[in-house]
């Protein structure tokens, strides 16, 4: 102890009377284990510990094995509940707003409709009151109970438990205020916080239509529950197939054949789980790198900084002093540096996740935020990764240091530094650039796939497009007089100054409420789901949805407000639809299919092909049908002017509740309801971009240091040379010619493992390569931009040389 104490006051003397290298390295150190510990923090409230409910290791959701959906139809979840032998118990829950009425103006919410069994089973207590139960269902409409969320009581209520007992309306129906949910639940969704929960069997009363007994309605967003105690993953996936199997059996019209998987719930099972997952564990490896180029950066720093102190370790050694000795000072500086550094780190760190904690990315949602912060693992983790660093750039000039004899470096002058050490730091700086231009190989790419994205053909155009929800339901409009307001909402809005058209549809593309339906060729009897020719994407749209989405039509002709309940069934469907069922367009028009509940649909056009689901999905089947023939309560009216969204909106909102002041309205640019669908090559772009500054920062005090290093130890050289009638480019070649070719070499590398990794890249951000020519010219121009900025002060330093004064010394 008595040695370790010398040595750290020892390390502390020296850094302090070296203030430039240990500034360097502190910094160096802060933003490549900051960085690190951000990312770890993500990964650890998305990945490793998403959920804050008991026994989460054996907490699973159930999810198709041949789609990520998890949806189920109500019916379906009672038998997998009750006839599976793996789970504890299923809770269900699906995820819904409505009109909520507290005695002010009625705001628009969202919640969670929840199994009766649903807090039972995720074994969690209420923080004020009580929760519902499966013994307070008894039927339809027999439990008008709501749960408050925590964050939303603290909001709303001021922390009032006297709201426990209070009637509320949710949707003009009475619910009563039963419980508060405890502070650290936010649902089973990560990024979706909902206001509260309701038992699922008053769907009717919050959704306006009775599903509890459709087999052929998906209604459950997800099944999800504990696992027995000695049941593994695969006998309940097995399990689960037995009863798929047997729902299929029993129910062949409504039920196809069902296999199923099992995956965490947080993420929406491998829906998002596998990207996500994908995604963090890309960033975990691209972070690793900035830390292995910052050491790679300070092994050279560590290296010259050992060269300039070789006299100090020759007389130490002359006295008396052992090598493992000197080592254990070189490591104690070494870790000492990185510990500080490691500090600064996790206060940078605690700062970012305190700003990422209070994000809200989805504006249409109730506020999901992650619960990111330094907890005990962040802190283990930063401790661990300072620890590695110190210990990795302190080896470097460990065989130096054991083939130094005091008499050589004694005798020596200080500026002759053998060729071993000179190549060792050329190549951790190539190492170190080779990682750079990795990085930003891979924001390039990221930049060039966002922009690909937002030029993406969506099959409709976004700009100068308003989207304008109306809640029928929760205004209490029944399902026979929906249909009828509708029309009145879409000739008020129509009326407005400078709107060109006004479209209506019960969903749009790219949202997560699109649903798919199966569909079978007009000569299928046997309408068994097995049997279906295609799955499609659904929209019941108005007769002007087209000309305000501007969806093109390739064939045909568009709804009229004629194609009615009296009219034949007809539907307009998108190019892959048409060559899936029919082979050509040409063919569709004119041409029969048929849908699950038997009913025989004409194609009268085709539409331009888009995208419905995701950014990345293949070509995929749409089909469009009129609203006036399949009348839905989603009420979303599509307004395109050239107004801009701040003139507009006031007065869609004022033509609507014209027609009724009860009406709850939300309205938004269809621009910025892509945000959910962009969100990930948004945030691929920033994390990589980020990374890629990071990188190129590492890089330039990497070139700079070892530039200035030479200049340093070459200036009577250099004076020499001057004196002796050396041209410009001579002296700089001389004086950088080395740096700039370590420059070049690693970037090269760097270059190349960046178009190997091409795969990696185009699995992280849409339609990513490497191989593109702009992000291969924009890596070019990049790295050469580090070498220019890392080298301008040296080179001036070279060039400002004067002789006389260097000889006269």
């Amino acid at each position: 102890m008595k040695c370790l104490a010398q040595d750290l006051r020892f390390s502390f003397r020296l850094l302090r009377k070296s203030r430039a290298f240990t500034i360097t390295a502190v910094l160096t150190l802060a933003i490549a284990i900051g960085s690190n510990a951000v990312v770890f923090s993500v990964m650890d409230a998305l990945i490793l510990h998403p959920l804050s409910v008991p026994h989460a290791n054996s907490f699973y959701a159930i999810q198709h094995a041949n789609e990520a959906s998890s949806y189920e139809s109500y019916p379906d979840y009672l038998d997998l509940r009750d006839r599976n032998h793996s789970f504890d118990d299923l809770a269900a829950y699906n995820i819904t707003e409505a009109a909520l009425d507290t005695g002010k103006n009625p705001s628009r919410v969202w919640f969670d409709e929840v199994s009766g069994n649903y807090f039972d089973v995720l074994g969690i207590r209420p923080y004020v009151g009580r929760f519902f139960h499966a013994s307070d269902e008894h039927g339809a409409n027999s439990a008008p109970y709501i749960v408050l969320s925590y964050e939303y009581w603290h909001a709303n209520f001021q922390d009032d438990r006297g709201v426990v007992g209070r009637t509320v309306q949710v949707n003009k129906h009475p619910f009563t205020i039963i419980g508060i949910a405890p502070p650290k639940f936010h649902g089973t969704l990560v990024f979706f916080n909902p206001d509260f929960f309701v038992p699922f069997v008053n769907q009717e009363q919050v959704d306006g239509e009775n599903y509890l007994d459709a087999r052929n309605r998906p209604t459950i967003f997800m099944a999800m529950g504990h696992l027995k105690e000695g049941v593994t993953k695969a006998q309940a996936i097995a399990d689960l197939n037995s009863v798929g199997s047997w729902l299929a059996k029993t129910y062949p019209k409504h039920v196809g054949p069902k296999e199923f998987t099992l995956a965490r719930p947080g993420l929406y099972g491998d829906y998002l789980g596998r990207p996500v997952r994908a995604f963090v564990a890309g960033l975990m490896l691209l972070t690793g790198l900035i830390l292995l180029a910052a050491c790679a950066n300070l092994g050279t720093l560590f290296a010259a900084h050992a060269a300039d102190r070789s006299k100090e370790v020759a007389l130490r050694l002359a006295i008396g002093s052992s090598q493992a000795r000197v080592l254990r000072q070189l490591f104690t500086e070494a870790v000492m540096v990185s510990l500080v550094g490691g500090v600064f780190g996790l206060w940078g760190s605690a700062e970012l996740l305190r700003a990422l904690s209070t994000w809200q990315p989805f504006s249409r949602y109730p506020e999901g935020h992650l619960a990111l912060n330094l907890g005990p693992s962040v802190f283990l983790f930063a401790f661990l990764l300072a620890v590695f660093s110190g210990v990795l750039f302190g080896a470097v000039p460990i065989s130096q240091v054991l083939r130094t004899t005091a008499y050589e470096i004694v005798k020596a002058p200080p500026a002759q530094t053998t060729g071993w050490r000179i190549a060792g730091r050329d190549t951790l700086l190539v190492v170190q650039i080779a990682i750079c231009a990795v990085l930003v190989t891979s924001s390039f790419v990221a930049v060039r796939g966002l922009a690909r994205s937002l030029h993406a053909n969506f099959g409709f155009d976004p700009h100068n497009a308003t989207l304008a929800e109306a809640g029928l339901t929760m205004a209490g409009y029944s399902v026979d007089q929906i249909p009828a307001m509708q029309k009145r909402l879409i000739d008020a809005v129509q009326a407005i100054p400078g709107v060109e058209s006004v479209g209506l549809t019960n969903a749009v593309p790219l949202a997560d409420d699109v649903i798919a339906l199966r569909v079978f060729t007009d000569k299928t009897t046997d309408l068994r789901p097995a049997n279906a020719a295609a799955s499609a994407s659904t929209f019941t749209v108005s007769p002007e949805y087209f000309l305000a989405a501007g969806t093109p039509l390739v064939a045909g002709r568009t709804f009229t407000w004629h194609d009615d309940q009296d009219a034949p069934r007809i539907a307009i469907v998108n190019q892959q639809f048409a060559r899936k069922i029919f082979g050509s367009v040409s063919n569709a028009i004119g041409g029969y299919f048929k849908t699950p509940d038997g009913n025989r649909i004409e194609i009268v056009g085709v539409a331009g092909q888009g995208k419905y689901r995701g950014l990345t999905e293949d070509p995929k089947p749409a089909m469009f049908l009129p609203i006036m023939q399949r009348p839905s309560s989603q009420t979303l009216l599509v307004v395109r002017s050239h107004n801009g969204l701040q003139q507009l909106a006031p007065a869609i909102r004022n033509a609507l509740r014209g027609l009724d002041g009860g009406l709850t309205v939300f309205i938004r640019s269809w621009d910025q309801d892509l945000d959910t669908a962009l969100f990930g090559p948004r945030m691929a772009t920033l994390s990589l971009g980020v990374l890629g500054i990071l990188a190129a920062m590492l890089a330039v005090t990497g070139i700079f240091g070892t530039a200035a290093y030479s200049v340093s130890k070459r200036l009577r050289e250099i004076g020499v040379r001057i004196a002796l009638g050396a041209r410009r480019t001579q002296v700089l070649q001389s004086a950088l010619g080395r740096a700039l070719k370590v420059l070049a070499l690693g970037s090269i590398a760097g270059l190349l493992l960046g178009i190997l990794a091409s795969r990696v890249l185009a699995f992280v951000v849409y339609q990513a390569t490497p191989r593109d020519p702009l992000v291969l010219a924009g890596v070019v121009l990049a790295m050469a931009l580090v070498g220019l900025v890392a080298s301008w002060i040296p080179a001036r330093r070279a060039l400002s040389i004067n002789p006389l004064m260097l000889l006269r010394e």
